[in-house]
């Protein structure tokens, strides 16, 4: 008869010199080779051959699914998710507008203050502040000789004029490119392309980022990303025109744009399966934190040059990366990189303080040479994959503009919040952060698919409860308006989970790279929404709400990718979803129970 591993624990005389070499990994075979003689009664099961039953998921799950090695690992990839939370959005303080009005030359003294008594009778009024633009035109100014104060509200009329000369007098001691460069009034457009050029430069860096993590090495393209965005943000504060400014602008952006997505996925890949999610919200939660100390560090200090320095300056440690980031095992594997995921695997288990034999290190190499060979695509087979999943990347495309246009639009409207800018920008980052830590709460209970819909929806109705509850109920809108923010925060989480997959290992970089970049189609519409209220004022509104509802019912058209192992091959990814008969066990460590089948 047969005999399983606990049974033969059970006979305790018969196996003791066996089992120890079985919880470590050991074949039966050897082990019986060195056991006394076995009692007639019982038959030890032969040598396990199939090394299939090794998996990275089940090591993962020995080593610590959370261990102390993933704990080092994720401090370090936390860094650079920060740097690129204020990295991508400096331009809302560097590229920001200026409070200022027109100078009055016949009323103002040198430093003179931006409210004055007579700014009541000298400067048209714009809601709360004073006109930006324009003054009101003084009759006896044409022959003013200076020697006569006409500095009265006689003097003035009610007809307009724009400021004379760019003449201005600022509000605060804030230095922006607006001011350092001029741009005021009819030019304040070329404030507003700094977000575009921003936007562009992501659309074009995040494909080649994708590109280079997964032909390169997910650690490298950190490590090359960090470091370049870096040094091109410390350039543009050195900017000496308008024009260098969105050079550099473009360039850091494009660099470094692909810092979340690539650091997103070595936190997928390096952890067990149970742990992702947990792991994956930890990671997301320091690019709010980003956001935050950007808005502190612009509250502190106030000219854009030494921001940027400030900002990007402490980046340039991200060159030790190239050196002290280990490289992700998926991904190694992936590439025929054995010996290199070997010795990783082999510091993960010395740091856990856990034992990995290495019998179970060379069955895991076997079986990832067999999904090798059994593959018939090339190590990089993007065409393939195109094909296979073309209507998986359409939605995934959709999705991801969807997302980024109500998360982006949504913050657009961060002037429901009264008070200082830079603790609205810092709110507004705060309560992305729950958001973040929802998935925890919901993805494993109710799905991937299930999650993601209806988190959507939620943030959709929410939009539409906002046209309904109307400026006359300021704190249900605002109530309304945060719940959107949150969810949609959430639902983002989850589109990055799914995202990550779905997809095989040798792509799974560059088509979720793909689908990011898509999606800056989204954050380049953001900033155009509030032209809508133009024409109508709550068609932004609408446009977000309608957009996230059909969105969240195309993701039911997602394969489920609840508790399944992260394909490794083009194959695998097309397998998912589809209903078949598997090994329950699969993702339990050999070491431990597969070898006594």
């Amino acid at each position: 008869m047969k005999i399983t591993q606990r049974e033969c624990i059970s006979k305790a005389k018969t196996c003791a010199s066996i089992v120890p070499r079985i919880i470590a990994g050991r074949d039966w075979e050897m082990a019986a080779s060195e056991a006394p003689p076995a009692d007639p009664d019982v038959e030890v099961s032969p040598p396990v051959k199939n090394s299939d039953d090794v998996t990275l998921d089940a090591i993962l799950k020995h080593l610590g699914q959370f261990g102390r090695f993933q704990l080092i690992i994720f401090v370090l990839i936390c860094l650079p998710m920060m740097f690129h939370a204020m990295f991508s959005v400096t331009y809302v303080f560097t590229a920001a507008t200026v409070t200022h009005r027109c100078s009055v030359e016949e009323c103002d003294l040198p430093g003179s203050n931006y409210y004055a008594p007579y700014t009541d009778w000298s400067i048209p009024k714009n809601g709360k502040d004073l006109d930006s633009c324009n003054r009101y035109i003084n009759s006896e100014l044409p022959h003013w000789n200076h020697s006569v104060d006409i500095c009265t509200r006689d003097h003035f009329t009610k007809n307009t004029e724009s400021c004379a000369h760019n003449k201005f007098v600022f509000r605060d001691d804030e230095v922006t490119i607006s001011n350092d460069f001029g741009i005021f009034c009819d030019d304040e457009w070329k404030l507003s392309m700094v977000g575009t050029i921003n936007n562009l430069g992501q659309f074009f860096g995040i494909p080649i980022g994708g590109f280079v993590a997964d032909r390169y090495g997910r650690s490298f393209s950190i490590a090359l990303g960090g470091i370049l965005g870096a040094v091109l943000g410390v350039i543009r504060s050195f900017s000496p025109s308008y024009g260098w400014f969105l050079v550099f602008e473009f360039l850091d952006n494009m660099t470094s744009s692909t810092l979340y997505s690539t650091c997103f996925v070595i936190g997928i890949e390096l952890v067990g399966p149970k742990r992702r999610v947990l792991a994956c919200s930890v990671i997301t939660v320091f690019y709010a934190v980003g956001e935050v100390l950007l808005a502190m560090s612009a509250k502190v200090f106030h000219d854009w040059r030494m921001l940027l320095r400030i900002t990007y300056g402490p980046s340039l440690i991200l060159l030790a990366y190239f050196w002290i980031l280990p490289e992700s095992v998926r991904w190694l594997l992936s590439q025929g990189k054995e010996e290199r995921a070997k010795n990783i695997l082999r510091r993960a288990a010395h740091v856990n303080k856990r034992e990995l034999p290495e019998s179970v290190l060379d069955k895991l190499v076997l079986a990832n040479r067999d999904k090798l060979q059994e593959s018939s695509e090339s190590r990089f087979p993007i065409r393939e994959a195109f094909k296979n999943f073309k209507w998986r990347i359409a939605n995934c495309s959709f999705c991801w503009i969807v997302h980024v246009l109500v998360y982006y639009g949504l913050s657009l409207n961060v002037v429901l919040l009264d008070g200082d800018k830079y603790n609205n920008f810092a709110y507004i980052a705060l309560v992305e952060i729950p958001g973040f830590f929802m998935p925890l709460l919901i993805m494993d209970r109710f799905g991937r698919r299930y999650s993601l819909c209806g988190l959507m929806l939620t943030s959709g109705l929410c939009c539409i409860g906002t046209i309904f509850t109307g400026a006359d109920q300021p704190v249900l809108q605002l109530v309304l308006f945060l719940v959107g923010k949150l969810t949609i925060t959430a639902s983002f989480q989850v589109l990055y989970f799914f995202a990550s997959e779905i997809y095989p290992t040798n792509l799974r970089n560059s088509l979720l790279s793909f689908c990011s970049m898509m999606g800056r189609f989204g954050s380049m519409l953001a900033p155009q929404t509030p032209l809508l209220a133009k024409y109508y004022a709550n068609a932004p509104a609408m446009l977000f709400a309608g957009a996230a509802i059909v969105s969240g019912l195309f993701t039911l058209f997602f394969p489920e990718t609840t508790n399944v192992v992260l394909p490794t091959t083009v194959q695998e990814a097309d397998a998912i979803g589809v209903k078949k008969h598997s090994k329950s066990k699969d993702l339990d460590l050999v070491v431990t129970s597969s070898q006594a089948q």
